[in-house]
């Protein structure tokens, strides 16, 4: 993939579709499929089951309308890192970017072998063979992105389109069958419960803010980054509003508690031994889609970073169709060794904090910028700035605060990562790979 153009010259190519398309492809995946069995178990009661969705849709809305400020005023590709460089320095915005690259190849190991896993369900001759699924699964898609950014989010437009025409006809198909009898709500299990189906419920409404790793390849990113998150979060939330419904509809949250796979459960109560099958293949459309947009995502990351002297400069190259192809080829790479070795799960594990991290990273660059830079052009301001964002930042941090007490061990080793980070940081100072 040889490269044809000046160093980290991206194309502008992307509109509002891709935009809805990535926000969709990076947010919708296996977690609205098995998640709602965990929320039953907290929240068994119907109308505290799907307040608490539109609740983590609400938040979701929040951070969008925040974080839509950053990326219209700072239209560059490469996620949260940009927004970090920018407010708190290089240091910091090296922690959140190096960390955001890591995350991303964990996440697209963990969706790859999800699919794998599927795969062998539906077609039984490749059941002891899903790691070599996966593997074939992230080197198919990697070298369509290799011809450029049209091929790619060319497939991310046309995944997406399906997933959301699957979702829709799961709903119609759930709403066409015989409702469950009504049954009495069941007694409560305590506050904490609720906080817990909340942090599932948010962790399923990740992946929102897709649109920020391509700031600078989106043709109008003052009018469409602000349009695709917020229409991003709408699409989603109502989507998943409409699935809960539907399977509440066919399953009492009282039957589906616990439920692994709560829509398999519906449709196998629907459809019998067939919705079994049907699941599995809507399973792997919507894991796909969401695949592509990590693999997207994950090559811009090191080329803000490179960009800004906090990588070597190789990761600048990018070939004519407009891959960053060297961060594209390392990223792929890293995700087949994960594969290969399934270190991806603790990886996340321990990514987990900083996943959390990046979302308070944002909402508080919006109040720094918005005191040290006051007259900075923002072509879109926050709506009710600053009580919209105060109450991002503070259902953030309690979040935060909360995935801590519940992995602490994990936790412990993020930390020891930050502090590892320092000395990494310093070493590339040393051979010129960041500004003095």
């Amino acid at each position: 993939m040889p490269s044809s153009r000046p160093a980290g010259a991206l194309l502008r190519v992307l509109g509002i579709g891709f935009g809805l398309a990535v926000t969709v492809g990076n947010t919708v995946g296996s977690g609205i499929l098995r998640t709602p069995g965990e929320v039953a178990a907290r929240l068994p009661r119907t109308d505290l089951f799907l307040a608490a969705w539109l609740a983590g849709g609400l938040y979701a809305l929040l951070g969008a309308l925040s974080v839509s400020e950053l990326g219209a005023m700072m239209p560059r590709s490469g996620g949260y890192y940009v927004f970090a460089r920018r407010a708190f320095g290089p240091f910091a915005s090296f922690l959140v970017g190096w960390t955001d690259w890591l995350s991303q190849w964990g996440t697209i190991a963990a969706t790859a072998i999800a699919v794998g896993e599927f795969t062998g369900q539906l077609v039984p001759a490749l059941a002891q063979r899903s790691g070599a699924v996966a593997g074939t699964i992230v080197v198919a898609l990697a070298l369509l992105q290799a011809r450029g950014v049209r091929w790619g989010s060319g497939a991310q437009n046309l995944t997406s389109a399906l997933k959301g025409a699957g979702f829709v006809l799961l709903v119609v198909v759930l709403f066409w069958a015989r409702p469950a009898p009504g049954q009495p709500p069941p007694a409560l299990s305590g506050g904490w419960g609720l906080v817990l189906a909340l942090q599932a419920i948010i962790y399923t409404y990740d992946g929102w803010y897709g649109i920020i790793y391509f700031g600078e390849e989106v043709e109008n990113p003052a009018r469409d980054v602000p349009r695709s998150m917020i229409g991003g979060v709408v699409l989603v939330t109502a989507l998943y509003l409409l699935v809960n419904v539907a399977l509440v509809r066919v399953l009492p949250p009282a039957r589906l508690a616990g439920e692994k796979l709560a829509v398999g459960a519906a449709l196998t109560e629907v459809l019998g031994a067939r919705g079994g099958d049907v699941l599995r293949v809507l399973a792997i459309v919507s894991l796909v889609s969401a695949m592509n947009a990590y693999l997207l995502m994950a090559s811009r990351i090191p080329l803000a970073l490179a960009r800004d002297g906090l990588l070597p400069a190789a990761f600048t190259r990018v070939n004519a169709g407009g891959t960053p192809w060297v961060g594209h080829l390392v990223s792929t790479v890293g995700a087949l060794l994960f594969v290969l070795t399934g270190s991806f799960q603790r990886v996340l594990a321990v990514m987990a904090f900083f996943f959390v991290a990046n979302y308070v990273v944002a909402f508080l660059a919006v109040f720094v910028l918005r005191r040290r830079e006051p007259e900075a052009p923002r072509p879109y301001r926050a709506r009710g700035y600053p009580i919209t964002t105060g109450l991002a930042l503070v259902i953030s941090l309690a979040f935060l605060a909360g995935a801590i007490a519940g992995d602490t061990r994990n936790s412990v080793y993020a930390l020891l990562v930050l502090a590892a980070s320092f000395p990494v940081y310093r070493l590339g100072r040393r051979f010129g790979w960041s500004p003095p």
